[in-house]
């Protein structure tokens, strides 16, 4: 078994990771946009509901209950937004595993690229070897033929 035969079950081993690296951060980015998602409509609903309707129409019971809501939408909305920093950073944590695992992939085919380019140096040399024998031989014979043939006239 050559030397870039031996490296194939690791760059498959690499390629398998960075596939599943991938696939993580794919997921983590649904799963941020999920959250942004959720944070947009917390804030349309607070920016909504920010709107209060004139005093005069509203009784004060309601409105201290209006007052309570908007502060709990608002903490809502902080809540959410550190949840979506979360999320951005769980996901700029996978891009980084993938870019690690991109890189050492391609170190690993890059060695070996060179492995396989060497053994084919070393075959095209020794083929290169066999053919210049080959020839001397012949010469050779061509020789020892011509040789005779004039010793024996």
């Amino acid at each position: 078994m050559t030397r870039s035969q031996r490296l194939d079950p690791l760059l498959n081993l690499m390629q398998q990771r960075q596939d599943a690296a991938a696939r993580d951060v794919a997921e983590r980015d649904r799963q941020l946009a999920e959250q942004e998602q959720r944070l947009d409509a917390l804030r349309r609903y607070a920016e909504e509901y920010a709107i209060t309707p004139s005093e005069a129409t509203i009784a004060p019971a309601l409105l201290a209950n209006r007052i309570a809501f908007r502060a709990k939408l608002e903490t809502a909305v902080d809540q959410q937004t550190r949840i979506v920093d979360s999320s951005r950073q769980n996901r700029d944590v996978e891009r980084t595993r993938l870019m690690l695992a991109s890189r050492d992939n391609k170190v690993l085919e890059k060695l070996a690229d060179s492995y396989r380019a060497q053994e084919s140096r070393v075959a095209e040399q020794r083929v290169q070897r066999e053919l210049d024998d080959l020839g001397g031989r012949r010469s050779l014979r061509n020789d020892g033929s011509a040789n005779g043939g004039d010793g024996a006239e």
